[in-house]
């Protein structure tokens, strides 16, 4: 598995190994040792989560102020455009934000620690992701940072204006929202 950190160094982006030949392929999608000895850490993941989602569908930017989440997710079908956003004061990358192109072909996986807000936006017709987190999600303890917060100025690749949820549309700007220390 190869493990390179984007330019907010605490998200990793992940390249398993996947072998392949005319009747499909076969990958490990998560192997704890793996995943330990390319990076470092050692999550302790409690909760799988499966989401689908249209074209033009944009969930985020989500995080929990208490039971707070790593995640390590990856696109099933389709593709998707994942952000995560720094959101720990005393980080020297607070309010910064990385994206990539995570798809079903590509098979690539994103590591985003707790201390962060997370997004996507579904770009093909649909897209499946899916993803492991470290803690449990707790609604109480949700909160949501808005998409287009200009202070934040994330680049999505919208074909028009993104599909939200009543929650998503409410987001917090970042200079108003819960963040970490």
């Amino acid at each position: 598995m190869k493990a390179t950190r984007l330019s907010v160094p605490d998200v990793i982006l992940l390249e398993p190994k996947v072998f392949g030949d005319d009747r499909g392929f076969f990958f490990e999608s998560f192997n704890a040792g793996t995943f330990q000895d390319a990076t470092g850490l050692k999550p302790d993941f409690v909760q799988d989560n499966h989401s689908r989602s249209a074209k033009g569908v944009l969930r985020g930017l989500h995080y929990q102020v208490k039971q707070t989440q790593g995640k390590l997710l990856r696109v099933v079908v389709g593709e998707a455009f994942d952000v995560a956003v720094d959101i720990r004061e005393s980080s020297p990358t607070f309010g910064q934000w990385v994206g990539e192109l995570l798809s079903a072909e590509n098979k690539k996986l994103l590591w985003i620690p707790a201390g962060f807000a997370h997004g996507f936006l579904a770009t093909t017709d649909y897209a499946e992701v899916v993803y492991k987190t470290t803690d449990y999600w707790s609604a109480e303890h949700e909160r949501c940072i808005a998409w287009n917060d200009p202070a934040l100025a994330i680049e999505w690749p919208l074909e028009g204006p993104p599909v939200l949820s009543g929650k998503d549309q409410q987001g917090a700007t970042l200079s108003a929202a819960d963040v970490f220390p």
